[in-house]
């Protein structure tokens, strides 16, 4: 009998809200399909490189007097390749064969999360003018 494959967020995925939302993201799903597939000391591993990847990005954004918000995509975008690129192969080397997890999740925390963040930056600058 055949083993049934857990479904798994994509590479696609991984990289993609690495590179739009944050490396910490991307290294979330990657995190829940170790989870997923009994690799909890990995999947323990690349959340904790993923938040240092993060914290790396927001050093390198804000070092500048004027940050640019390039860095952040181009750091997203190592971040996300190093999480899509190296560890989805290492640990999903037949990555094809796995049922796809639906995005829709991720993406609705994520926006949630973005207004959450732009909405607190308006209302800190509108009381800085006061």
């Amino acid at each position: 009998m055949e083993e049934k494959l857990p479904k798994i967020y994509s590479t696609k995925a991984i990289l993609g809200f690495s590179i739009f939302l944050s490396t910490l993201f991307g290294g979330v799903l990657l995190f829940q399909n170790l989870i997923d597939i009994n690799k909890k000391k990995e999947a323990y591993t690349v959340l904790g490189i993923s938040i240092l990847i993060t914290v790396i990005t927001i050093l390198i954004v804000n070092v500048p007097d004027e940050p640019k918000s390039s860095l952040a995509y181009l750091c997203g975008i190592a971040g996300g390749s190093f999480l899509s690129y190296y560890f989805v192969p290492k640990y999903f080397p037949n990555e094809e064969l796995y049922p796809k997890k639906a995005i829709w999740k991720p993406l609705i925390i994520g926006a949630v999360i973005v207004v959450f963040f732009v909405t607190l930056m308006i209302y800190s600058a509108s009381h800085e003018n006061y």
